[in-house]
């Protein structure tokens, strides 16, 4: 992979030391085996933080290659490479440009990331032309809201001050019509608030789902 270091260390240590834990233990674990759950082959995950998915891959998955470019997290992430139970080579990198050769992965896995890349529909456009066709797209990310009222208090957290905050995060970003206009057919998405909170955040609208990247078109005989 290209070198595409970005550092946000203190909200590297504010992930690693309390969002991480405080999402498992509002049940993201579960979240995170059903986004795993049945994949096989060759495998690239985006963004893998300081590697909370590792334990959740099946042992089907031949090789993994987990994207980090965030160095304290990456860092993190190869010492929970080393317990996982699949063969996973933690790199450093930019989603939008991995460099990985064409139809070279069976799948590919973005967890909470496109909310921070700097340039998703390019991320995107990369990840299709790495995966095989008729390979597949995991995806657990938070999204756009459904109601005009929280969409409005995204916008403004977005412009003022989230992504400052939250390392490059945004919350209002509509993941699921990006992903279609990157060239991938939806599979399935389910759409859940997450966590279960009686008070509204502009982070808790969630979906969870998967895409493919269609075979190509034959042409006429």
């Amino acid at each position: 992979m290209t070198s595409g270091t970005t550092r946000h260390p203190v909200f590297a240590r504010f992930y690693a030391k309390l969002a991480g834990p405080a999402l498992e233990k509002a049940g993201a674990t579960e979240y995170r085996k059903r986004l795993l759950d049945g994949l096989t082959g060759n495998v690239i995950e985006i963004g893998a933080g300081n590697g909370l998915n590792f334990p959740h891959y099946p042992a089907e998955v031949k090789r993994l290659v987990a994207l980090e470019p965030e160095p304290r997290l990456r860092a993190l992430a190869k010492n929970a490479a080393r317990a996982a139970p699949v063969q996973i080579e933690v790199v450093d990198g930019r989603a939008e440009q991995l460099a990985a050769a064409d139809n070279s992965f069976d799948a590919a896995v973005l967890c909470l990331t496109l909310c921070s890349i700097t340039d998703p529909a390019s991320a995107l456009t990369e990840i299709h032309r790495v995966l095989r066709p008729g390979g597949q797209l995991r995806f657990f990310e938070h999204v756009r809201a459904d109601t005009p009222a929280m969409q409005r208090v995204q916008r403004l957290v977005d412009a003022a001050f989230w992504p400052r905050l939250f390392g490059g995060c945004h919350t209002g970003r509509d993941t699921q019509s990006a992903i279609s206009a990157a060239g991938f057919t939806l599979t399935k998405v389910d759409r859940f608030p997450f966590p279960a909170s009686k008070i509204p955040s502009p982070a808790a609208t969630h979906i969870l789902g998967t895409a493919g990247r269609p075979h190509p078109q034959a042409g006429p005989r």
